[in-house]
C-alpha cells in the first residue's frame, strides 16, 4: 500500500522503500506492483521504476476498464484523481447536515445552537422547518427556533453569531390565513392562534427580538422555499466566503 502518490517523486520514493524491504526479506519472487492510476505523470513514474529495477512486474488494473467505458459511452475520461473521494465526502457532509437539522428542528437541543451554520427564527407557520430541510440538503447545518412568546426563547440564542441568525418575517394577514387553514375544524378551540390582532402582536414581538439580536430579517410572503433560501445564502455566503468555497469545491 503506497502512501504519497500525489507526485512522481513521492511515487518513486514509496516504491523504492517497498522494493528495498522486499529485497531484504531474501525472497526471490518478483516484486509486483498493482496500480490504479489515471494521471500520466504517475503512470510514467511506475514505468520508470520498472525499467530501472530487476525482477519487478507492474500491473495496470484500471486502464482497460476506463478505455472500454469510454468507447461504450462515447465520452472522454475526465482524468481527475480523487474525484470519487471528493464526491463521497460531499455526500456524507450533506447527510451529516440533514441529521443535525432534523435533530435541531422546532427549538430542540438549544445547547447546540452555536454549532449551526444557520439559525432560523420565526413565529409559528413562517416556513422555518421546510426552509431548514431545504438548506440542509445543500450541506448547511440548520437549527430553527420558534418564537411563540408563551415561553422565553432559549438563552443560547444570544451566543450565536448574528451573521448566522436569520429572522423570518411574513405579513400578518397572510399568516393569519395560513394559521386558519392549519387549524381547520379546530379553530373554535384555539381561535386566538389565528386571530389577526394576536398575529400582529406575535409578529411585533418577533421583530423586537430580532432587532435586539441584530439578526438579518428575510420576508417569506408568497415566495417559494427555494427563493427564500437563496436570499438567506446570499447574505450568509457574503460573510462566510470560505465556507461557501469549500462547499462548491466539494460538488
Amino acid at each position: 500500500m503506497l502512501g504519497n502518490i500525489s507526485s512522481p517523486t513521492g511515487m518513486l520514493a514509496d516504491l523504492e522503500e517497498h522494493y528495498s524491504f522486499h529485497c531484504e526479506q531474501g525472497v526471490h519472487t518478483p516484486f509486483i506492483v498493482f496500480y490504479t492510476l489515471i494521471a500520466d505523470e504517475l503512470v510514467d513514474a511506475v514505468k520508470q521504476f520498472v525499467e530501472t529495477h530487476d525482477n519487478v512486474i507492474a500491473v495496470d488494473v484500471i486502464s482497460n476498464a476506463i478505455e472500454a467505458l469510454a468507447q461504450a459511452t462515447n465520452t472522454k475520461p475526465s482524468a481527475r484523481p480523487g474525484y470519487l473521494h471528493s464526491v463521497n465526502e460531499d455526500y456524507y457532509k450533506r447527510i451529516d447536515a440533514m441529521e443535525f437539522t432534523i435533530s435541531h428542528d422546532d427549538g430542540r437541543n438549544p445547547q447546540d445552537l452555536t454549532e449551526a451554520d444557520i439559525v432560523l427564527l420565526g413565529v409559528s407557520r413562517s416556513s422555518k422547518t421546510p426552509l431548514s430541510i431545504y438548506l440542509s440538503q445543500l450541506g448547511y447545518k440548520v437549527a430553527n427556533v420558534p418564537l411563540d412568546f408563551q415561553s422565553m426563547p432559549p438563552k443560547e440564542i444570544y451566543d450565536v453569531d448574528p451573521t448566522r441568525l436569520f429572522g423570518l418575517i411574513i405579513s400578518a394577514e397572510l399568516l393569519a390565513n395560513i394559521r386558519k387553514k392549519r387549524l381547520g375544524n379546530a379553530i373554535g378551540v384555539a381561535a386566538s392562534y389565528a386571530d389577526l390582532e394576536c398575529v400582529y402582536e406575535d409578529l411585533e414581538k418577533a421583530r423586537a427580538l430580532m432587532r435586539k439580536l441584530g439578526c438579518i430579517t428575510v420576508r417569506t410572503d408568497n415566495r417559494a422555499i427555494e427563493e427564500t433560501a437563496q436570499e438567506i445564502l446570499r447574505y450568509y455566503e457574503n460573510t462566510h466566503p470560505q465556507v461557501n468555497t469549500s462547499r462548491n469545491n466539494g460538488e
